[in-house]
């Protein structure tokens, strides 16, 4: 099996049989500092494109072994975010629509001109970069019914409205969010909000959790940090 070693440029993956294409994609690709790993034979191109890290692979649909046109869609199955550019002599409308059908982003007929190449090859990586960055930043937003909060800048909201927090206020908030519908004994939040072990003398998480309540259901119909009574508190 052909292996190509990932460095820290961008890596990406060449389906092509035709030789004298390839090395011309492979140069004026590696001229703008991309890794390139060229293929001739489909078959080997699934099983290095599965085995090792690309940040995008170009697909040349007629190549001996396994034709493009599956090469993109096994390749789809197991790594449904990959970017994949279609390269390829088949221009019709057809084609095209089977290409994309076949699980393809994009795709440029031959002959082409290098520099569109080019700039579909950045326009790819881009978007990719773009939706997985809105993936982490999703994953740092909590949200339960009207109540937004953002692990990332501290900022908590209800129905738009801001709501000023102290950092110990947040943290509690923070820990009710990623438990939505779960009764929080008062014992478990003081391990999670203080790291401290619960001393039944003190009422300090009573204390917090009323002044949070005052911050996020006062002056709303439908309050949302409920008291279990001998329990605990509920976000629900």
């Amino acid at each position: 099996m052909i292996k190509c070693y990932i460095c820290t440029m961008l890596t990406i993956g060449l389906a092509e049989d035709d030789a004298k294409i390839a090395q011309l994609i492979k140069s004026g690709l590696e001229d703008h500092n991309y890794r390139v790993c060229s293929i001739a034979e489909g078959s080997v191109a699934l099983a290095t494109f599965l085995s090792d890290k690309f940040d995008l692979v170009i697909l040349d649909v007629l190549m001996p072994g396994m034709n493009g046109l599956d090469l993109c869609k096994a390749l789809r199955a197991v790594k449904p975010d990959l970017p994949i550019l279609m390269l390829t002599a088949l221009g019709s409308i057809d084609d095209k629509v089977v290409g994309f059908d076949s699980g393809a982003d994009d795709y440029l007929v031959k002959p082409f001109h290098f520099q569109e190449l080019l700039v579909r090859i950045q326009a790819l990586i881009r978007r990719t970069s773009i939706q997985d960055t809105k993936k982490q930043n999703a994953g740092q937003i909590l949200t339960f019914q009207d109540l937004m909060v953002n692990i990332e800048s501290k900022d908590a909201e209800r129905a738009g409205k801001a709501i000023v927090l102290t950092a110990r206020e947040f943290s509690l908030l923070e820990l009710f969010m990623k438990n939505p519908n779960k009764l929080l004994s008062r014992q478990y939040i003081a391990e999670k909000v203080w790291d401290i072990n619960f001393d039944t003398g003190t009422n300090v998480i009573d204390v917090y959790v009323n002044m949070l309540r005052n911050k996020i259901d006062k002056g709303y119909e439908r309050k949302l940090i409920h008291t279990k009574i001998n329990m605990g508190y509920v976000l629900k």
